[in-house]
């Protein structure tokens, strides 16, 4: 896979998230698939070969968490 380069995160986002309710780029999620606190503005996109494009982690590739592995934060008390 090829990581792509987003100029514009808030207008990516905006026209690619996958479900309503599409959140702030300084928005606090948890990536379930690493138990990472993530900021949603700090996402990558990697590119498959057949061309479609994934919206993933952070600390990709590290992590293979896309969008649907981000969750609400609900560990206020912990730091990133």
């Amino acid at each position: 896979m090829e990581e792509l380069r987003i100029k514009n995160k808030e207008k990516y986002l905006s026209e690619n998230y996958p479900f309503t309710d599409v959140p702030k780029l300084t928005d606090k999620k948890v990536c379930i698939n690493c138990n990472s606190i993530i900021t949603v503005g700090e996402y990558k996109v990697f590119k498959s070969e057949s061309g479609f494009e994934y919206i993933c982690c952070p600390t990709a590739p590290h992590c293979n968490g896309t969008v649907i592995d981000w969750i609400n934060n609900n560990r206020n008390n912990l730091q990133t």
